[in-house]
């Protein structure tokens, strides 16, 4: 006969299991209504391959824009040109330390451990190594950061290495590394798991920058303008559903995750399936590591003012919450 404990553990894993499902489809919209839609092209946001077919069921027109990058995304969010879009867990200390509260970050995308990506032909083992070397950075990036403030909770001086700034996209810095331009670079997916599987690199896997206490391991964070949440909040309600059901599906088969990461970047399936067992879909975030990623900021001269408080406020995964069933 199975123990107390083992039953009581039993019944609560089975209870935070059916807490975590994502509930039935909410009803379509009454008459034909647009969204705006913010797409950015990286592998943890794979479920908007397949957002607009579950929106049209809801009888929702998603408007697309593309992005390069987190921060273009925020722009456009805080310009009211964009109704929603997948931003950065940083980006809500930048917005409140601007004093504005036109961005509402929703919830967390995925999570990852975060290896240093490192040429073939060079070592490095430990932390120890990155002595002296070219390591490729994007400075002010989400990856950046979680870099940096690694490097301060283990007491590394920033100043170890030779930072070499690479700007634009994940391709310039693949390019780099094929040149032997750089000895090492802080990435985001798909491009870490591309330079590897084109053989130009490897995964340092003893140096993990994912768990700093300050940035955690959180890859994006999904965003409404604050416009949006109060004139468009049922069509943001439901953009919300069809991305975490989507979410739901891929994280609960690799194989199809990897397809449709393929199908959402343009990248071969050999990267994507590579990358895919790195990524865990569902997010990390709460309103904690937003405080402390804005309390970080602010002491790391990223934002000018300790908008730790505010930062957190800007967050709200109370309809995500709703939605998890």
């Amino acid at each position: 006969m199975k123990s107390l404990r083992t039953l009581l553990t039993i019944a609560l894993s089975l209870t935070a299991t059916v807490a975590l499902a994502v509930g039935p489809s909410p009803a379509p919209m009454k008459q034909k209504e647009v969204l705006s839609v913010g797409f950015v092209k990286v592998g943890h946001l794979a479920p908007m391959l397949m957002l607009e077919e579950e929106l049209k069921k809801l009888n929702i027109e998603v408007k697309r824009a593309e992005f390069v990058r987190y921060a273009d995304a925020r722009t456009a969010l805080l310009s009211g040109s964009v109704d929603v879009s997948a931003v950065g867990p940083g980006d809500l200390a930048i917005v409140a330390a601007q004093g504005s509260k036109n961005l509402i970050g929703l919830t967390g995308v995925g999570s990852s451990n975060k290896f240093l990506v490192v040429r073939k032909g060079v070592k490095i083992d430990e932390w120890g190594d990155i002595n002296g070397k070219k390591i490729a950075i994007a400075p002010g990036s989400a990856v950046w950061f979680q870099w940096a403030m690694t490097l301060i909770e283990k007491n590394i001086p920033y100043t170890s290495f030779s930072p070499v700034n690479v700007q634009g996209g994940g391709t310039a810095f693949v390019q780099a590394m094929k040149r032997g331009d750089i000895d090492a670079m802080v990435l985001w997916e798909p491009f870490e798991s591309q330079a590897v599987a084109e053989g130009d690199a490897y995964f340092a896997t003893k140096l993990d920058y994912s768990q700093s206490r300050s940035v955690g391991a959180e890859l994006g964070m999904l965003a409404a303008s604050g416009e949006a949440m109060a004139t468009k909040k049922e069509l943001v309600r439901r953009f919300l559903w069809a991305y975490l059901k989507v979410e739901e599906q891929l994280a609960k088969n690799n194989d199809q995750f990897a397809d449709a990461y393929s199908k959402y970047t343009g990248l071969p399936l050999n990267v994507t399936k590579e990358s895919a067992k790195i990524i865990k879909l569902g997010g990390v975030l709460n309103k904690e590591q937003v405080g402390r990623l804005a309390e970080a900021a602010f002491k790391q001269g990223i934002v000018q003012k300790d908008v730790t408080k505010e930062a957190a406020e800007l967050y709200d995964d109370s309809m995500a919450k709703e939605i998890k069933k």
